[in-house]
């Protein structure tokens, strides 16, 4: 049975999966993944410069300074690339690095006065979550638990209120933009909600491990479902199962649980990347074997359909020749003959094998599209 230090754990966790799965979806499919990435690595710099310049280590300042640096990074990333004198990934390969590093050299030379830990800016813990608690309700929660409850409630409440016009600036910026939406606002707001996202998720999870929980069930929703709600509930699933799998492995083998819910997001992107029904290996694997099996269908046909009615036919319609004159290996030519059968192409008439008139038809069809390809000069 799970104690009280384990559901804040779980519970923290979750909340942060519930968050990064909400902006996320919306992330990816606006195609602005690595935006998250600059915003998780600029935070950290955002929060340095806050607390050199004003000496505030907690409250709306730090956050403050964090939100402005995640959104400058993404701009700052943009304009650079608006000039032409970069590419958009050597921009972004540029920005993000740079204000991560140094956000990390000002946090290594202020660290005995800020009492920052770089590693903890990196992965975070929230196995240590339980340490630091606040009562309410005469229940004792974690602090991390309750900053990202309430951030959460407003993302919330944000995608609820703007789901139809954040689905339209994610497929189709013109549209929205003719209709009114200001898609650029929109935009910016997203950031904005997920730069004071990664604050929150600061002491939890770490600037680094929290970029899984926002960009990976996300992309793994992307590859299973083909709606914008499908996507998010997938990508709900995928984290929150990430965080039962992540703490119980983690737990297990008694290593970072930070670092084990962020790695068992992977394997819900693994899944997606074998099984997906629409973008999966397998999925793809099946689709290609269909297509070489209808192409050598279709050469069956071209086959027969050269020989009817000549003096060879007969001779030129048996399975055998398949292997000898198609070059196919035995077992092919009985599975390409099996699944001409299933079509209702070809039909058996005693060792022979003969033309439907559906197969006629469809070498006919053959026929005139080779013909109209090679007039084209194609």
């Amino acid at each position: 049975m799970l104690d009280a230090v384990a559901l804040m754990i779980l519970g923290t966790g979750a909340l942060v999966a519930i968050s990064g799965a909400l902006l996320g979806t919306f992330l990816v499919l606006r195609g602005e993944s690595m935006s998250g990435d600059a915003i998780s690595h600029a935070i950290v710099l955002g929060i340095v410069l806050a607390w050199m310049l004003t000496g505030a280590r907690a409250g709306l300042v730090p956050v403050a300074g964090a939100v402005l640096a995640g959104v400058g990074a993404v701009f700052g990333a943009q304009a650079l690339a608006r000039s032409k004198l970069l590419g958009q990934d050597a921009a972004t390969g540029i920005v993000f690095p740079a204000m991560f590093a140094l956000g990390v050299l000002l946090i290594n030379l202020n660290a005995r006065n800020l009492h920052l830990d770089i590693d903890t800016v990196l992965l975070g813990e929230i196995g240590f979550v339980w340490l630091n608690t606040v009562t309410i309700f005469g229940i004792d929660w974690p602090v991390a638990g309750v900053t990202l409850a309430a951030v959460g409630a407003v993302n919330i409440g944000v995608v609820a209120l703007l789901w139809k016009e954040w689905k339209i600036a994610a497929f189709d910026p013109g549209l929205a933009e003719a209709l009114g939406l200001r898609p650029g606002a929109m935009g910016f707001l997203l950031l904005a909600l997920t730069a004071a996202t990664a604050v929150a998720a600061f002491d939890a999870v770490g600037v680094v491990l929290f970029l899984a929980f926002l960009i990976v069930p996300a992309v793994t929703g992307r590859l299973v479902a083909a709606s914008v709600g499908g996507v998010l509930a997938v990508a709900l699933v995928s984290g929150l199962a990430a965080v039962g799998i992540g703490y119980a492995a983690a737990f297990r083998a008694d290593v970072s649980l930070g670092g084990g819910m962020a790695l068992a997001t992977g394997l819900g992107l693994v899944l997606a990347l074998m099984a997906s029904p629409r973008s999966g290996m397998v999925a793809a694997w099946v689709r290609r074997r269909a297509l070489r099996e209808e192409g050598l269908v279709a050469v069956l046909i071209a086959h027969l359909a050269a020989h009817e009615g000549t003096a060879v036919e007969a001779e030129e319609s048996g399975p055998a020749v398949l292997v000898e004159h198609l070059g196919w290996r035995p077992a092919q030519a009985q599975a390409v003959v099996a699944a001409a059968l299933d079509r209702g192409v070809i039909r058996r008439e005693g060792e022979r094998l003969a033309l439907t008139e559906a197969g006629r038809a469809l070498a006919r069809a053959e026929i005139r599209r080779h013909d109209r390809r090679r007039v084209l000069g194609e």
